[in-house]
């Protein structure tokens, strides 16, 4: 190359166009360095901001780079992964399948289409996006565990087991595998819980109550509850027997109906009637991981009153395991000696995990209402402040137990304990 340039150069009339050709091939060097550079400072700069999570000015970057490279395909990917983590499903869906369009092959983008499909409740798709993924990349974990999570989903325990456990050969340490592994290999279909409560007032005699309930879940999306209590209050005995049913009829919308009878004595209904309506909402987001809004109404009947509740809820899965649930309700109380009142009431539960076998729960509710046949007192408020704790003792068996304390209006008071135990099979 020297002896060509050296050649070249020695020419008569050449050293001019010499010295042109060398200052153009070093300028268009110095352009393709700083293309370069520039492309890599972009990405760099997206990173950084969805690290801190700043996703609107990291979609921002992302947009201004496809302004100016609108084939550019690594910014269409970004654009997508960006999308999907605000919420906007769709619009990432379309990204993805754009640039899958050009790149088939491209793992990133399987994965990350299986995952907006599977938050859209699209899991028969999810599951066949995934399954192109594992074939290009059979011994990756990461799809392995998402082709499991979505094997689960779509009602294959058995199936997902297996994924899992061809896991771990491959990632001895992957924590995801091996917890979901022992959920799985401990699945159960029915709970029986038995439980007793005791209260006692300031005013009254000491009130016990005993409770059996099975659950069974008999399909994907069709459950049952059965049970019966009996209860010892204000110097009566009465029982009564409850059964509902729940069916899911799609991935995030359910709806359940229930009712109960039985020997009232006038110190617990004579007959009541629910029904509840569900919706799941899958959040990324990095406080709220999903959010379950449901609405409930219910009727009860007593010996010369009558109840109607509606309430709302909202479930929020946090990290870590922690939820936190709001619930909102109004009661419509009737009787036939007055006329007809509207009050409201309000509670909050936070679920907290607090060890490998423990977890509890801290509960506050406020609210005023107009029982006077069921309760003999009369209208009152109250506020009532408690707490629980649950010991796991194997996945089949647990034992749970709550103490509440409410204060009421005239100086009253009541104080509820209770103890249950549940096994699965």
């Amino acid at each position: 190359m020297r002896a060509a340039w050296k050649a070249f150069s020695t020419i008569p009339g050449t050293g001019f166009v010499a010295s042109s050709f060398v200052l153009v091939f070093a300028f268009g060097c110095l352009v393709n360095a700083a293309v370069g550079q520039l492309a890599t400072d972009w990405q760099v700069e997206v990173r950084q901001k969805v690290e801190s999570h700043q996703l609107d000015v990291a979609l921002e970057l992302v947009q201004v780079r496809l302004s100016r490279a609108a084939d550019d395909l690594e910014a269409q990917g970004w654009r997508a992964r960006i999308l999907a983590w605000q919420g906007h499903w769709q619009d990432a869906e379309a990204d993805y399948r754009c640039v899958l369009g050009r790149v088939p092959g491209d793992v990133d983008m399987l994965t990350g289409l299986a995952d907006v499909l599977m938050w859209q409740g699209r899991t028969k798709e999810a599951l066949a996006i995934i399954e192109q993924a594992r074939n290009l990349r059979p011994t990756a974990p990461e799809i392995l565990s998402r082709r499991a999570h979505i094997l689960h989903a779509v009602g294959e325990p058995s199936l997902a087991r297996r994924q899992y456990r061809e896991i771990l050969p491959l990632d001895p340490q992957n924590a995801e595998a091996r917890r979901e592994l022992a959920g799985l290999s401990e699945e159960t279909h029915h709970e029986l819980r038995i439980g007793t409560d005791i209260d006692t007032f300031n005013y009254a005699d000491a009130a016990q109550a005993q409770s059996v309930l099975l659950t069974s879940r008999w399909t994907p999306r069709w459950s049952t509850a059965i049970g019966a209590d009996f209860y010892q209050r204000f110097g009566q005995n009465a029982g009564k027997f409850q059964a509902s049913g729940s069916w899911r009829f799609t991935e995030h919308d359910w709806l359940t109906a229930g009712g109960a009878a039985g020997h009232d004595n006038a110190v617990i209904p004579k007959r009541e009637a629910s029904f509840e309506y569900g919706h799941g909402l899958k959040i990324v987001n990095r406080m709220i991981k999903g959010l379950e809004v449901s609405y409930r109404q219910r009727w009860l009947w007593y010996q010369g009153a009558h109840v109607l509740t509606v309430g709302a809820t909202q479930l929020y899965y946090l990290p870590k395991g922690w939820m936190w649930a709001l619930t909102v309700t109004g009661a419509r109380s009737g009787f036939s000696n007055a006329g007809i009142e509207w009050v409201p009431s309000g509670s909050t539960r936070l679920m907290v995990p607090l060890a490998a076998r423990w977890s509890g729960n801290l509960t506050f509710a406020v609210g005023t209402e107009n029982f006077a046949q069921a309760e003999q007192i009369g209208r009152f408020s109250a506020r009532s402040y408690g707490g629980g704790l649950k010991y796991r003792i194997s996945h089949k068996q647990d034992i749970a137990g709550y103490v509440a304390v409410q204060d009421r209006t005239h100086g009253r008071t009541e104080n509820s304990y209770g103890l249950s135990y549940g096994c699965r099979f």
